[in-house]
């Protein structure tokens, strides 16, 4: 399957429709049924982190999200451009405790590493990207 990309104006309105484009290009990719609730939770997490911060650094940017089915796994990327991203550093997944506690700019990674089977979070240029990813059977 083809990678599908969407950007949207930093609004929250639009976490709605981000997380409902994620949920339909997850079924059309294999993810099971059982699994759809947790792609729209963790999308909705990523994505309305990236409306934040965009709100609050660069509200004329576009949040950006790529949704791609291939080898057997269905995977997201939100980026966001803001370029101060609020000055939290998130931590790399093995640096949350087993409980997932951490401090409260870490709480939605921490949501999203318990709704996605593989996260990577990682610095761009000038912003931050959240790549997500679950098993998927096409």
């Amino acid at each position: 399957m083809a990678t599908v990309e969407m950007t949207f104006t930093p609004l929250p309105a639009h976490v709605r429709t981000a997380r409902l484009v994620a949920t339909a290009v997850a079924r059309r990719s294999g993810v099971a049924e059982q699994l759809l609730d947790e792609v729209r939770l963790a999308v909705g997490e990523a994505c309305s982190r990236a409306v934040e911060v965009h709100q609050k650094h660069c509200p004329d940017e576009p949040v950006r999200v790529a949704l791609t089915g291939v080898d057997k796994r269905f995977e997201v990327v939100v980026t966001n451009t803001a370029a101060n991203d609020d000055g939290v550093e998130w931590p790399a997944i093995s640096d949350l405790g087993a409980d997932g506690q951490g401090l409260p700019g870490e709480l939605g990674l921490a949501v999203i590493a318990g709704l996605a089977d593989d996260v990577q979070v990682s610095r761009t240029g000038d912003g931050l990207s959240i790549r997500m990813s679950w098993p998927s059977e096409a």
